[in-house]
């Protein structure tokens, strides 16, 4: 089971850093007065603190000089009162700001995100699976706003703070500096050489989160049957196994974070080791006064910070590049279904297809799927038939351009498809597949999905031409009674039913519907066969089935075999052709 596609991980490594910080660049600019402003605070707030160490050198120096006074004192304690309000103040402004950035930065990415997955067409989701874009989503998009957030704050702080911070050490003792400095190089050779190793570690994670959540998303999703073949123990087990693989990810990565850490803590408190030693002999030969030692231990524990937020910034940059690289990699997919300058379909006119030589393969398939089909789909009730694997979904998949055909193959209302938007033919399509969607919504708000300003009275009456208006009245709360996840409080009818009101509710003048009545008995078929075509008068129907008593009613019937139109014509016609006879035989035969 791979979260992704081969060539997908591959061209991960190659996407550079510039093609990255484009997806993040134009959020930057919109919000850049926001930005300024919080890092304005912030360097303010790197300021005032480094100002506090002055007042205690001044205090010290004072007690030791025996020069200060209580009133002295009571000033420089007021001061430093003072500065720590404004401290508090100015941290809450840039607080405010850069983190409320950085949730704007992952709310605008997660839109586009959703909004580019939206218009992605049928191959693309077959090639990404749903557990890998929800981790784009959810992991990745936060983690990029981790980098983006306290991991642009701290790297600027630890860049103010310690650029001062070495200012001040300086103009006390450019040799204690020097002094304290020594072990610096050690955290910069082993930042650089774990923070390679980091990016590798934390893909991995990712990805295996993308399993992890597949795996329960199908889980859940199948849930009865795995409760049908009592499978509940196999499948926590292979959910264990995958959180096994998922926590070694983790704690691979936690070696590296655990590394960095106590690395950097281990440079500064060495820094602080020699200064302790030559700042000492210093005070005793008086070459610096005790304030002045004092000051420069407070400064260089605020370069320990810098050090320390070496390997954290470190650490969030590498993950937020590793999500926006995967992240790149959805953006960067394009549909395979391209549009060549559209064409704007005219209003009122014949909503009718036309297949030239039609011919289409699936990508790695061994034979056409459809091979050389002609045939016209215009108004009135067209039916379609034929063995398991013919091409019927297939066609119904071309005619709701979910995959790309050469030009001149296939035409709507006379134009050539490649010249049309997908969304032009597609609001003029009513759609109902073999697997009926319905969602954990009331009854009245499925019905009213491709419709949603629809009227009670317009949701009631499509449900009557679905016959399915009386289930629904069965049901505790009628209409507004809340269907369970994927429809489970509905048999299988119920959902055909329930879809196919929803269909009929858009009035669109095409409705394809792709074997969507083979879990309905015979009576209830009858009555729906009699609201569709009443409700679609005039207008297109191609109706997919393996059912004569459905059959029989279309202005024409259409025969597939192995992608290829093997005879059509009226249900008289094609009792002439030996398969077509046989399933009427056979169906007459168990009635």
């Amino acid at each position: 089971m791979s979260a992704l596609p081969d060539s997908a991980e591959n061209g991960a490594q190659t996407i550079a850093i510039g093609s990255l910080l484009a997806i993040i660049r134009p959020i930057f600019r919109r919000h850049w007065l926001r930005l300024a402003g919080g890092f304005v605070a912030l360097v303010a707030v790197d300021f005032l603190q480094l100002i506090i160490p002055r007042f205690v050198k001044s205090a010290v120096d004072g007690l030791a000089g025996g020069t200060a006074t209580a009133e002295g004192l009571v000033r420089l304690s007021l001061a430093v009162c003072l500065v720590a309000v404004l401290v508090a103040g100015l941290r809450f402004i840039w607080r405010y700001l850069i983190i409320g950035f950085s949730r704007i930065l992952e709310r605008k990415l997660r839109e586009r995100l959703f909004d580019h997955i939206l218009r992605m067409d049928q191959p693309f989701f077959e090639r990404w699976t749903i557990g890998d874009l929800m981790a784009h989503a959810s992991n990745d998009l936060g983690t990029v706003q981790m980098a983006c957030g306290m991991g642009l704050v701290a790297a600027v702080d630890a860049l103010v703070m310690s650029t001062a911070a070495l200012g001040f050490m300086i103009a006390i003792s450019p040799k204690l500096t020097l002094i304290a400095l020594l072990p610096m190089p050690v955290l910069i050779v082993c930042t650089r050489i774990l923070s390679g190793r980091l990016h590798h570690r934390f893909n991995l994670v990712q990805e295996q989160f993308s399993l992890l959540t597949e795996f329960a998303r199908a889980t859940l999703v199948s849930i009865r049957l795995i409760k049908a073949y009592t499978l509940e123990r196999f499948q926590q087990g292979r959910f264990n196994d995958l959180g096994q693989a998922y926590v070694r990810s983790n704690l691979r990565v936690a070696t590296i974070q655990g590394l960095l850490f106590p690395i950097a803590t281990l440079v500064g408190n060495v820094g602080m080791l020699l200064l302790l030693y030559h700042g000492g002999v210093l005070v005793i030969e008086q070459q610096i006064t005790i304030g002045s030692f004092v000051a420069f231990v407070s400064y260089l524990y605020m370069l320990i910070w810098p050090m320390m937020a070496v390997g954290w910034v470190a650490n969030l940059v590498q993950r937020g590049i590793t999500s926006l690289r995967r992240i790149h990699r959805v953006l960067d997919q394009q549909p395979v279904v391209c549009v060549g300058p559209t064409i704007t379909l005219p209003v009122g006119t014949d909503h009718r297809y036309l297949c030239r030589r039609l011919s289409f393969r699936y990508d790695g398939a061994g034979r056409a799927a459809l091979e050389d089909i002609d045939l016209e789909i215009g108004p009135g009730l067209l039916g379609m038939t034929g063995r398991t694997g013919s091409g019927k979904s297939t066609l119904c998949k071309l005619l709701l351009r979910m995959y790309p055909v050469a030009d001149g193959l296939l035409f709507f209302q006379g134009i050539d498809v490649n010249r049309l938007s997908q969304a032009d033919i597609r609001e003029r399509i009513a759609y109902v597949g073999q697997e009926p969607v319905v969602f954990a919504e009331t009854v009245a708000a499925n019905i009213a999905f491709g419709k949603p300003g629809a009227t009670l009275a317009e949701i009631e009456a499509a449900a009557r031409a679905a016959a399915i208006d009386e289930d629904i009245r069965s049901f505790g709360l009628g209409y507004d009674a809340v269907i369970g996840e994927r429809g489970v409080k509905l048999s299988g009818g119920q959902r055909q039913r329930l879809a196919l009101a929803r269909a009929l509710l858009c009035d669109r003048p095409v409705l394809i519907i792709d074997d969507a009545l083979s879990a309905i008995d015979v009576e209830t078929e009858q009555q729906v066969l009699r609201g569709i075509l009443s409700r679609m008068e005039g207008k297109t129907v191609l109706l997919i089935s393996h059912r004569v008593n459905v059959l029989r009613h279309a202005d024409r019937i259409v025969l597939l075999d192995q992608g290829r139109i093997v005879d059509q014509g009226t249900h008289e016609h094609l009792l002439n052709h030996p398969f077509y006879r046989i399933m009427v035989e056979k169906q007459q035969g168990d009635a």
